[in-house]
């Protein structure tokens, strides 16, 4: 993997060591190689390549791993593709013009 930035040292991942069994699910399904594996559990290898897609919280079994998902890089794609003009709140859709209504979410 290349050596992907996307903010520097503003990304929300967060690891609790503690909790973390090594079962390497978080190897499994981060896009960016974020994660390591040490001989007894995930560490964080590269934490600003993180796009805070959210794929490793969700899918860690013990819950050692927070991530506020949907504030980062791949939020802003996701909304940007949409046609969303901000991406601080993703539940809403902006009209593309002044007679659309406005479209939400039940998230």
């Amino acid at each position: 993997m290349n050596n992907m930035t996307y903010l520097k040292d503003v990304v929300t991942l967060q690891l609790d060591e503690n909790k973390c069994t090594g079962c390497g699910m978080c190897l499994e399904v981060c896009p960016h190689e974020v994660f390591t594996m040490t001989s007894t559990h995930a560490a964080i290898q590269n934490r600003d390549a993180c796009m805070e897609c959210g794929a490793c919280s969700r899918n860690c079994p013990v819950d050692s791993i927070s991530v506020a998902s949907g504030v980062g890089c791949a939020a802003a794609v996701i909304n940007s593709l949409l046609g969303r003009k901000s991406s601080e709140c993703s539940c809403s859709i902006e009209p593309t013009d002044s007679t659309a209504k406005k479209g939400s979410c039940c998230c």
